[in-house]
């Protein structure tokens, strides 16, 4: 598969075949990758919780909120949840500047996302989570501040990308709630 046919397949999926358990070991190899990817400063402040044990998966997953634009539909199902998380950490020993290290988050878990597409699974990167139920869950310590989850798991719905139109961009569900879309913008629309 080539870069282009990669991010393509790279999609935000909240639906997961919840028979393929994904080992520690797999996400281990995910976090690994992390390590390659640029961060400001070269400064590298992030931490990585991984989390495959189902029960505490679980546990994670109601301290999440998946899908603002699709409410009042709760996502991901019952029977479709994801088989591991990743909570990315940003070490406030390393550096206080919260905002300077959202950039490094956001391309760790698009380096993990990409490894796990090459892999045939998936994942979704989620901002909207109960920090400090999670802080308490994982027992994370004060000097760690929670920058992002990523949830993983074997890809277990229908996405399709479309072109946005007179710049809608919120994506939906057909009737069914089974097929996922998402609007994109022209290269045109995108170009100053």
């Amino acid at each position: 598969m080539d870069f282009r046919e990669l991010l393509l397949a790279n999609r935000s999926f909240r639906g997961y075949d919840e028979t393929r358990r994904i080992s520690r070991e797999e996400m281990l190899e995910l976090v690994e990758l992390t390590r390659y990817a640029a961060s400001s400063a070269n400064r590298q402040p992030l931490k990585y919780y991984v989390s495959t044990e189902q029960e505490e998966v679980e546990k994670i997953l109601t301290l999440t909120g998946w899908g603002a634009m699709l409410k009042p539909m709760k996502l991901p199902k019952d029977g479709k949840h994801p088989t591991a998380f990743v909570v990315i950490c940003q070490d406030l020993d390393i550096s206080r500047n919260l905002e300077q290290y959202r950039y490094d988050a956001g391309i760790a878990a698009e380096a993990m996302l990409l490894g796990a597409t090459e892999k045939g699974l998936g994942g979704c990167m989620i901002g909207n989570f109960d920090e400090d139920g999670l802080a308490e869950l994982l027992e994370l310590g004060e000097d760690l501040f929670i920058q992002l989850v990523v949830a993983f798991g074997k890809p277990d719905e229908e996405i399709h990308l479309v072109d946005a139109e007179n710049g809608n961009v919120k994506y939906y569900r057909d009737e069914a709630g089974e097929v996922h879309f998402v609007p994109k913008r022209s290269l045109e629309e995108i170009l100053l």
